[in-house]
C-alpha cells in the first residue's frame, strides 16, 4: 500500500483538492508540504499529535515537511474555533515557545541535511510594509467571501476585531511566500483551517497565474485530533514537565472503548494488517488495545524506557502489594510544612494536582481526592510529616495517581 492510500485507510484525510495529482505527488515523494503551528504555549499538546505523526509518515515516504512556526501570525491571533479574542503575546514569549516546539518536533521529524525545514513566519511578516500589503495582497481578497468563512461567521455576533480579520490574509501570504522561496507546493491543516488554506492557494493563482502549482489537503485535525488533545481541565502536553510520562500513558490508557482503535489507526505506526486483527476485539481485549495504544504513544514521545516505566507503574496501581516506584512523585521539604503537617489543599497544589487552592477545595468538596485509598472528607484535613516521610499515595478522581514524599 502506498502512502496516500495508507493515509486514507487510517482515516486521516477528510477533504482534498485535485486528489489525483495530490496522490501522485505524495506517493512519488514530490510533495514539499507545510503545517502551521501557532506558538501560543511553551509546549505542543496531543491535539498536535496527528499533524506530527502525519509529517513523520510523509517524510519517511520521501516527501519534505516544513514546520511553520507562526511567530508572526501569533501576534494577530487565529479566530478559528474561538468565541473571544486570544491574549496578545510578546515577541520574547513567542520566540521562547517556538524554541520549545523545535525540541519536541525533532522527536518526529528529521531536520538533518535539509530533509525538513522549520521556519518562522515572523521572518517575512514583521518586515512587511502595511501599505504594500494592502496593495499587493489585500487587493486579491473579497471581503464578501471572507465573511462567509466559518472562522469569521462564528465570531460575528460577539464581535470580530479588525486585527483578527487579517489572519486569513497573513496565512495566505505565508504559503505565497514559501511557494516562491522554498518550493512549497502543498499545505495541510485541520477542518477549521479550510477557508484559510483555500485563500492561500487562491492568492498564489491570482499573483502567479492559473498554472501555479499549489495543492491543499484538509485533515481531521479539528474533529478528531484536537478533541483527543483536550481533557476537562486543559491540554495533555508533550513536555514531560507539564504532563509526566505516567500521566501521558494514563491519558491514553483511559480513552473510551469506542475511540481506542480509531486512535491506534490514526496515531500509531502499527501496521494496518495488525490493526485489522484488532477490529473484532471486545471486552477485556479492548483494555489490551488501550495498553498497546498508551505504550506506543508514550514511547514515541518519551522514549522506550519511560514508556516501560509508565506501563509498569500503571499496572502496579491495580495490583495489590505492587511497587509504586515509577509513580509520578513530588518531593517536599520542611518548608512545605506548618506545625509538622501540610494541609491537603496545599498538598494538591504542591503536587500540581490542582492549579489553585480554589480548584483543590472544589475537588475535595466533590469527593474526588483520596490519600492512601482513604477519601478526604474535609477541606481542612492535613497530612503529617511522619506520614510523608514514608510516602503517601494521592488519587485524584479515578484515573490520576501521584506520590508525595518528605525529604529530610
Amino acid at each position: 500500500m502506498e502512502i496516500y492510500e495508507e493515509l486514507v485507510a487510517r482515516g486521516l484525510i477528510a477533504q482534498v483538492t485535485d486528489e489525483e495529482e495530490i496522490r501522485s505527488m505524495v506517493n512519488n515523494g514530490k510533495a514539499v508540504f507545510y503545517i502551521g503551528f501557532d506558538p501560543t504555549a511553551d509546549s505542543l499538546h496531543v491535539g498536535h499529535f496527528m499533524a506530527l505523526c502525519l509529517m513523520k509518515r510523509l517524510q519517511e515516504a520521501g516527501n519534505k515537511p516544513i514546520a511553520l512556526i507562526g511567530g508572526g501570525t501569533a501576534m494577530i491571533g487565529d479566530p478559528s474555533g474561538r468565541t473571544d479574542m486570544r491574549s496578545m503575546m510578546t515577541k520574547q514569549t513567542i520566540q521562547h515557545n517556538a524554541d520549545c516546539f523545535k525540541v519536541q518536533m525533532a522527536k518526529f521529524i528529521d531536520f538533518s541535511d535539509g530533509k525538513a525545514l522549520m521556519v518562522n513566519n515572523a521572518d517575512w511578516l514583521l518586515p512587511l510594509n502595511y501599505v504594500d500589503v494592502l496593495r499587493e495582497v489585500g487587493a486579491c481578497f473579497s471581503v464578501n467571501n471572507m465573511l462567509r468563512a466559518e472562522c469569521y461567521k462564528q465570531r460575528m455576533e460577539k464581535g470580530l476585531s479588525f486585527l483578527e480579520f487579517n489572519y486569513m490574509i497573513m496565512q495566505a501570504y505565508d504559503w505565497y511566500h514559501m511557494f516562491q522561496t522554498l518550493g512549497c507546493n502543498m499545505q495541510f491543516g485541520g477542518n477549521d483551517q479550510w477557508s484559510n488554506m483555500l485563500a492561500g492557494s487562491e492568492l498564489i493563482r491570482r499573483k502567479l497565474g492559473k498554472d501555479a502549482h499549489a495543492m491543499t489537503i484538509n485533515l481531521l485535525l479539528n474533529s478528531e485530533g484536537k478533541k483527543m488533545g483536550k481533557t476537562a481541565k486543559g491540554a495533555v502536553w508533550l513536555d514531560a514537565n507539564k504532563t509526566s510520562p505516567f500521566d501521558f500513558y494514563q491519558y491514553w490508557r483511559n480513552v473510551d472503548d469506542a475511540d481506542v482503535l480509531k486512535c491506534i489507526r490514526m496515531l500509531t505506526f502499527i501496521p494496518l494488517e495488525e490493526i485489522e486483527k484488532m477490529e473484532s476485539w471486545e471486552g477485556s481485549q479492548l483494555n489490551t488495545a488501550k495498553e498497546i495504544l498508551a505504550y506506543e504513544l508514550t514511547k514515541l514521545i518519551h522514549g522506550e524506557e519511560e514508556a516501560t516505566k509508565a506501563q509498569k507503574a500503571a499496572k502496579a496501581l491495580f495490583s495489590a502489594g505492587s511497587s509504586d516506584e515509577n509513580m509520578p512523585t513530588t518531593t517536599l521539604t520542611d518548608a512545605n510544612l506548618t506545625d509538622g503537617a501540610i494541609g491537603v489543599i496545599e498538598l494538591l497544589v504542591a503536587c500540581k494536582l490542582a492549579p489553585s487552592k480554589g480548584e483543590a477545595r472544589r475537588l475535595i468538596q466533590q469527593g474526588g481526592v483520596m490519600i492512601d485509598e482513604k477519601k478526604v472528607a474535609a477541606i481542612d484535613e492535613t497530612v503529617s510529616g511522619e506520614a510523608l516521610k514514608e510516602g503517601v499515595k494521592i488519587r485524584k478522581g479515578k484515573k490520576v495517581f501521584h506520590k508525595a514524599i518528605l525529604h529530610d
